[in-house]
């Protein structure tokens, strides 16, 4: 861990932290791989059930790319690459994360930023907070991946214009479109995410694992999906201790007790 990357946990939460809020978050090629070591660090942890991805203060989730450190980054064609690699490798690290994702996003969620968020499985902002993708201003290339993934989230219509105009979007612009699931009043959102991942966390495991799994398949063009992956990911969680768990809570009118097994 950098002191430009910070986690931390909270009982069955993990927080994952940019910390870089003199230039509203934004991320350096070592923040990028130091992003992909927390995860692993948080997947391994059988006591975390979700992480929260946000940036320090309240000015921004992420703004994108840390142009200052350019020069010694991203100067010619191998570093470029190398730069590339790792935002891909962070990026599939979130959207590959077998655990639930919560984005929580004050002020900007730029570029890199809109990147990662796409990578969550949810997107809880606040009022002020503002959405774009520059390529286009900037005459940048946008990978197969990256382009994907957002229109995952929003389709290729609100995709097409997010990447044409290249323009700010505001909170509200961005729950019409889907991009995020709601939008929460700043003094309330750390409240509400750390109540959304709480609600999370006390249900089962293997029952939330499955369908985030069957989700990201049925995603997946039809010739490659694996089906016979998801059909053993239910049969899994009717042969664990959890569906027992589940069904005597119910029976006994009381909270369950799960503990993914």
């Amino acid at each position: 861990m950098t002191d430009k990357m910070l986690s931390r946990k909270e009982g069955h939460v993990g927080y994952l932290i940019f910390n870089n809020p003199q230039r509203h978050n934004a991320v350096s090629l070592e923040m990028w791989k130091t992003t992909v070591t927390l995860l692993d660090a948080f997947a391994r942890d059988d006591e975390i059930r979700v992480v929260v991805l946000t940036g320090a203060g309240d000015k921004s989730f992420i703004s994108g790319a840390d142009v200052s450190r350019f020069a010694d980054e991203r100067a010619e064609g191998d570093a470029i690459a190398r730069y590339d690699e790792a935002v891909e490798d962070a990026n599939a690290a979130v959207h590959g994360f077998a655990k639930p994702t919560i984005a929580m996003i004050r002020g900007y969620c730029i570029g890199g930023g809109l990147g990662l968020a796409a990578c969550c499985d949810m997107r809880i902002c606040t009022p002020g907070s503002l959405f774009a993708v520059p390529a286009a201003k900037l005459g940048l290339g946008y990978g197969y991946r990256g382009v994907k993934r957002l229109v995952d989230v929003v389709g290729p219509s609100f995709t097409k214009e997010i990447f044409f105009s290249a323009r700010q979007f505001s909170a509200a612009e961005a729950l019409q479109m889907g991009l995020v699931n709601r939008v929460v009043p700043e003094t309330e959102i750390e409240s509400d995410v750390r109540s959304q991942a709480g609600t999370i966390a006390v249900n089962a495991p293997l029952t939330i694992g499955s369908v985030k799994f069957i989700v990201g398949e049925a995603m997946q063009d039809e010739s490659v999906r694996d089906l016979q992956r998801c059909s053993a990911l239910v049969a899994k969680c009717f042969a664990s201790a959890d569906y027992a768990e589940g069904r005597n809570a119910f029976v006994e009118k009381r909270e369950p007790l799960f503990t993914g097994k």
